[in-house]
């Protein structure tokens, strides 16, 4: 667990704590000794990851509405944080063309005042925005989008955290290169893995199926997206943020993605998920007429691999097998911060 040894002692501040990625994140930092401080609301799934680790109990949770900046800056004020991952944001697709204006005010005014706080407290010398790989302008095609290539989200969601993109280009050129904070944006692909409650998502979805005794309902079976389980973009983010600190020119954008043989129509995921459950469940197509989505997505992660040396650990009936464990063993009622824990020393181990 070399690279958690870096955080120890470290002030570090995530913002969007309570969701499914930032509570995984969020634990792996207390682990590793951190001083951590999380910003955000409270969670809108019932039950929620944050609950089930008792987050609450092990760092500095601060609740806050990322819109608000008069208050996020006084928590940067209390805290001077040195490290900052930004993973606040209204995530869904689905969502964003139900509350177009919210989607928008999360995740663009959201990544304005967090670049803001920042510009205002040069106590920070590392940050992340966690974007996704829906910031590219989608053309259907079979190659894997690079980093530069044009930046164009259809939806709502997607169009939005292309603007956090650009907005935190603006900041860094024009304000935190010269302050010193190395800055970087992280597109990572559609994540799985224990804990994810969150509607409108596959695996939730498979899981909720599957405890009930039902038939997993798959709308789009056909589309492509680069799986990965969750602990893969957090090393990547935690990777990022101690290596642009030591190595200004470290600092970019860059893909977080899967190799190609795991990005996986949603079909052959259920597929698989149907498989690792065991027990007779099956899923089924089930098409409900909703809005627009992209059918077929491919990250090319070149950059990293050649930057760090990274790759992923897990292949995608991996990432599987570690979510079904930790679905079945909350369903069993294990004492799931221990069964997280777990999950998170086995990963890191592995990589050391």
């Amino acid at each position: 667990m070399d690279l958690l040894d870096y955080y120890r002692g470290k002030r570090v501040l995530v913002t969007g704590h309570t969701g499914f990625k930032g509570s995984w994140l969020t634990r792996i930092l207390t682990l590793a000794g951190a001083a951590v401080t999380g910003y955000s609301l409270e969670p809108s799934e019932d039950p929620a990851l944050f609950h089930l680790l008792r987050l609450g109990e092990t760092m500095d949770h601060r609740r806050g509405d990322i819109t608000d900046l008069d208050h996020l800056m006084q928590v940067f004020e209390e805290i001077r944080p040195e490290i900052v991952f930004h993973l606040a944001a209204q995530p869904i697709v689905r969502e964003s063309y139900r509350d177009p204006v919210y989607t928008y005010e999360t995740n663009v005014m959201g990544t304005v005042h967090v670049l803001e706080c920042i510009r205002c407290h040069p106590s920070v010398y590392s940050f992340v925005n966690v974007t996704t790989d829906k910031v590219y302008e989608n053309r259907e095609w079979e190659y894997g989008y690079r980093e530069t290539d044009r930046l164009d989200g259809y939806d709502p969601y997607s169009n939005s955290k292309s603007c956090s993109e650009l907005v935190t280009h603006s900041y860094r050129q024009s304000f935190l290169d010269e302050q010193g904070c190395a800055v970087s944006t992280c597109r990572a692909g559609n994540v799985i893995g224990g804990g994810d409650f969150a509607h409108d998502r596959i695996i939730p979805d498979c899981v909720r199926a599957a405890a009930a005794g039902e038939p997993v309902i798959v709308r789009n079976p056909r589309s492509v997206r680069p799986f990965q389980h969750v602990l893969e973009p957090l090393y990547v983010y935690l990777l990022v943020a101690k290596e642009q600190a030591e190595r200004a020119e470290c600092a970019g954008n860059y893909n977080v993605g899967p190799d190609e043989m795991d990005c996986v129509c949603t079909g052959r995921l259920a597929e698989l998920f149907c498989e690792k459950w065991g027990g007779g469940i099956s899923w089924t197509e089930k098409g409900d007429g909703g809005p627009h989505e992209a059918g077929f997505l491919k990250l090319d992660c070149s950059k990293i691999k050649s930057v760090f040396g990274w790759k992923p650990l897990y292949h995608i009936e991996e990432a599987l097998e570690k979510t079904v464990e930790w679905s079945k063993a909350w369903l069993g009622g294990a004492d799931m911060r221990s069964v997280t824990d777990r999950q998170i020393r086995e990963f890191f181990d592995s990589r050391s």
